[in-house]
């Protein structure tokens, strides 16, 4: 069986602020936005890569020990630290280094979601 990574799915309970975070803050773009029977849904991410598709819902949102995570690599993670300051989104956990070659962060979406940052030196 030959499989690629299609889409996460995240069920939000604040459409606009997940898109405001995922979007503005993080940068990814949006690919297409619909609703579908009765839910608006967002798919996020550039050409070629896995998306992210945020659907609208009235769920309660998980919590960061559940251990849903989404990862993104950062060109510097000292930068990506201070731009996501200037927003004031806060570290949530870390910066931790594991090994001489990778370094990581994690923050938290408007759900609670943990996303990591990740830098490979």
């Amino acid at each position: 069986m030959n499989l690629s990574m299609n889409w996460i799915t995240l069920r939000v309970r604040d459409l606009e602020a997940s898109l405001d975070f995922y979007h503005r803050i993080l940068g990814l773009p949006i690919e297409r936005r619909f609703e579908s029977r009765g839910r608006q849904i967002v798919m996020l991410g550039a050409e070629g890569q896995p998306k992210i598709e945020l659907i609208q819902g009235s769920d309660p949102a998980l919590m960061p020990e559940c251990g849903i995570s989404v990862g993104f690599e950062a060109g510097s993670l000292d930068e990506a630290m201070k731009e996501l300051s200037n927003e004031g989104i806060p570290v949530a956990r870390g910066p931790v280094s594991p090994n001489p070659h990778l370094r990581f962060f994690y923050i938290l979406d408007p759900d609670g979601f943990e996303v990591q940052i990740a830098e490979h030196c």
